[in-house]
């Protein structure tokens, strides 16, 4: 069933490719639109889980699609990047949030497929973590360390403090699934 909610998600996986082909076009402004391209696809996530609940149209497609929309968008954005920085200290910690990213993926559809989903479900060092990874794609999307540096450093700092707490998170999720990846849980 296409929900609004549901579409709204589709929307932002399809805004990946817009996302990709105006980052690298040639217009003056073409850093801004990139930026403003992520924070819509931000604003309508927030707005198809509001809506998903609010309205009880959560349906199971939409449970898939909507993490993978989400990861999908910020591994573009950051891939495009750590093209545009190409130092070690931009691809360091965009690399970190692109692997936990996919760590805590399989490790979540791992713990489903034993019924202890619950356990690594987001907690609120995940939803900071978030927070300041959309902040820091953002800022370094529109702000150019060329044309911005203080605004740019501004990103920088905030894509490390989000990797940071990338790797806290994940170690917790780690440690919370340990019983269970080890063999020695007792459930």
């Amino acid at each position: 069933m296409l929900t609004l909610p549901n579409q709204l998600t589709l929307f932002r996986v399809l805004v990946i490719p817009l996302l990709v082909i105006v980052f690298y076009s040639e217009f003056e402004w073409r850093f801004f639109a990139s930026a403003a391209l992520f924070g819509l696809a931000g604003i309508t996530d927030a707005l198809d889980g509001h809506i998903a609940r609010k309205y009880n149209l959560s349906t199971p497609f939409g449970a898939f699609l909507d993490p993978v929309a989400d990861k999908l968008i910020v591994a573009v954005a950051l891939t495009l990047l750590i093209e545009a920085n190409s130092s070690l200290w931009f691809t360091l910690p965009a690399t970190v949030i692109i692997c936990r990213e996919i760590v805590i993926s399989a490790l979540r559809e791992w713990m489903a497929e034993i019924g202890s989903r619950k356990k690594v479900a987001v907690s609120t060092i995940g939803k900071i973590k978030t927070t300041l990874q959309i902040i820091a794609i953002l800022v370094l999307l529109a702000f150019q360390k060329d044309g911005f540096p203080l605004l740019h450093k501004i990103g920088l700092v905030s894509l490390y403090l989000a990797a940071a707490l990338t790797l806290w998170s994940m170690l917790l999720y780690l440690k919370a699934a340990w019983p269970s990846l080890s063999g020695k849980n007792s459930d």
